[in-house]
């Protein structure tokens, strides 16, 4: 059985693809820095092959744990996909430096030293996948998320490069970049008074949020072997940023 590690699974996007990656065959390896206890216990009721390991993805002590517990109990990783993540909302004159390394430290430095310890063990293998969890603000700029779009950006070099790098020695490395997801960052997104559901509808021209779901299938696709996909950023944002139209015309083609 393949072994694939999901990070930030408690919730949303992360527990999502964990039960997908689980029904798919996969031996799912949950991590975040919550609890899993209840979450892995669901899984396993419902039949999956899961095992779980709480910390900070930013901690390369907590890392180098996780891949050692893989190694021994699973042979090494198959998979891994970068979820973990945090948002910053807050205008760039008043984002302090603790703000910015922090979300550095969980949106990019988390995901190079997983990369870098599971890849270690793809590498020894021969094969495997790694799928980033980017952003639409990896693509494009968004208002009062400096930090947080500069951490997307960073992620979608950091694919590019790995998969030049790792290719020809059987790893690929893809990224997906999920627009608007109703989870619970978003909820606390809202939560500011950043936005409201009609700004996000109104602007994806196929008119509604992404769903956890659409974007598991993207990640599943991604990391199945029968994928000759390597450094792809792969937009799962229901057509937002292929869209150069204004509002007033989008909402009259509806």
């Amino acid at each position: 059985m393949t072994t694939a590690v999901v990070t930030g699974a408690a919730q949303g996007v992360g527990l999502t693809t964990a039960r997908l990656l689980a029904q798919k065959g996969h031996h799912v390896v949950m991590t975040d820095v919550q609890s899993l206890d209840a979450q892995a216990a669901k899984l396993a009721g419902e039949g999956l092959s899961v095992s779980h390991l709480s910390g900070d993805v930013s901690s390369e002590a907590f890392v180098n744990d996780l891949a050692a517990k893989v190694a021994a109990e699973q042979g090494g990783a198959d998979v891994l996909v970068n979820n973990a993540g945090i948002s910053l909302i807050c205008p760039a004159e008043e984002t302090s430096f603790e703000q910015w390394q922090r979300v550095m430290s969980i949106n990019l430095a988390g995901p190079f030293l997983l990369s870098k310890a599971l890849g270690q063990q793809m590498l020894a293998k021969g094969k495997g996948s790694i799928v980033n969890v980017a952003s639409i603000a990896g693509l494009r700029g968004v208002i009062h998320r400096t930090a947080y779009n500069a951490s997307k950006h960073g992620l979608i070099g950091m694919t590019r490069t790995l998969a030049a790098e790792w290719g020809a020695r059987g790893v690929r490395v893809n990224a997906v970049c999920p627009g608007w997801i109703k989870t619970e960052m978003d909820v606390a997104d809202q939560g500011s008074g950043a936005y409201g559901d009609a700004d996000i509808i109104n602007r994806v021209p196929m008119a509604r949020f992404a769903k956890p779901e659409d974007v598991a299938a993207a990640i599943a696709f991604l990391a199945d072997d029968g994928a000759f996909v390597n450094g792809v950023t792969l937009p799962v944002d229901g057509g937002w940023t292929a869209d150069a139209s204004w509002d007033a015309l989008r909402l009259k083609t509806r």
